[in-house]
């Protein structure tokens, strides 16, 4: 797993807008690179059917049938809808490295990406999101 290089966001808003839309927590988490406290969060122990969106921008990013009992305190996905739905990036903010996950759509961090840990999982990657990054569109919301 590489970090890529960032690109430019599809969807773009002045800090402004962001505050105005988001509520002050999602703000911290998902425009300041915050982390929600583990097991806090709504979709933790979610098992149901549907697509994770960005809260932010309401981009698709994982979907149900990747997510997995992590048992870390936060909604863990083995893999992204799609590889161009997140930018991985190096972060190195906590005195040590790793890959921050941002949605590629608007750049609002969701949370890290981890490999290697030995998980029974097709990629051995666990993708550690926070829940308030995400929107959970259930199978029957879908239509």
């Amino acid at each position: 797993m590489k970090p890529v290089a960032d690109a430019t966001p599809k969807v773009t808003k002045s800090e402004r807008e962001w505050r105005d839309e988001l509520t002050p927590a999602e703000y911290h988490v998902l425009r300041e690179a915050g982390t929600e406290p583990a097991w806090t969060g709504e979709y933790v122990d979610t098992k149901t059917v549907g697509v994770y969106q960005c809260r932010a921008c309401g981009a698709e990013l994982f979907r149900s049938e990747t997510k997995f009992d992590s048992h870390c305190g936060w909604p863990s996905f083995f893999s992204p809808l799609a590889e161009d739905r997140v930018i991985l990036r190096e972060d190195r903010s906590l005195g040590m490295v790793r890959t921050e996950v941002l949605c590629a759509t608007c750049h609002s961090h969701l949370g890290h990406v981890f490999e290697g840990e030995g998980y029974p999982t097709p990629t051995d990657q666990r993708y550690c999101i926070n829940s308030i990054s995400l929107t959970l569109v259930s199978e029957s919301d879908q239509g």
